[in-house]
């Protein structure tokens, strides 16, 4: 069973950004979770994303009422991945930013005008449009499509908010690296 047909959603209001991550893990690992699993998985990677101190030492301070750090969710991606990750800012390249995820999906994070509020899963080309970004929306546990206009011009109904904040995905010369050992 794919995971993203299980209707799995973040288990609360700010652990979006880990049930991003654990949402990646499970498609990266091909592998299936309850919702008890996935509720359990999230709350601890979301522990470890926003600690103050964490195995590769201390993490810049990001307000708690923001979510998940944008450079947390770069590492644990590189770390799903083993390919290098760059956090860019997408409120005044929504093209390119938008190119980047459909290519290569990532971390999207979207918000009002004025904070960055929520963070979907990038997952590249919907299925049967090929122009279309398919997204994991963890609010709503489904799998959602961001047109292009739509995000360009800052009007993202299904992302949950409408404003697109911060990409992370793999680098333009993302170098593919060993594997780390996972954190769990």
């Amino acid at each position: 069973m794919n995971p993203l047909a299980a209707g799995l959603r973040q288990p609360d209001a700010r652990s979006c950004g880990a049930a991003s991550v654990v949402m990646a893990g499970l498609l990266r690992e091909q592998r299936e979770a309850s919702p008890d699993e996935f509720r359990a998985e999230v709350l601890a990677c979301h522990q470890r994303l926003t600690a103050a101190h964490g195995d590769d030492g201390w993490q810049v301070p990001w307000p708690r009422a923001l979510g998940t750090p944008p450079w947390a969710i770069k590492r644990e991606l590189e770390a799903i991945t083993g390919r290098q990750h760059v956090v860019r800012l997408a409120r005044w390249s929504r093209a390119a930013a938008y190119d980047r995820l459909l290519a290569s999906g990532g971390a999207l994070y979207v918000g009002s005008r004025l904070l960055p509020r929520h963070v979907l899963l990038a997952l590249g080309p919907a299925l049967g449009d090929r122009g279309v970004l398919s997204c994991y929306q963890p609010s709503r546990g489904t799998v959602v499509s961001l047109p292009r206009a739509e995000f360009e011009r800052g009007h993202l109904g299904d992302a949950g908010w409408p404003h697109p904040w911060f990409t992370v995905s793999p680098s333009a010369t993302a170098v593919r690296r060993a594997r780390p050992t996972s954190r769990r």
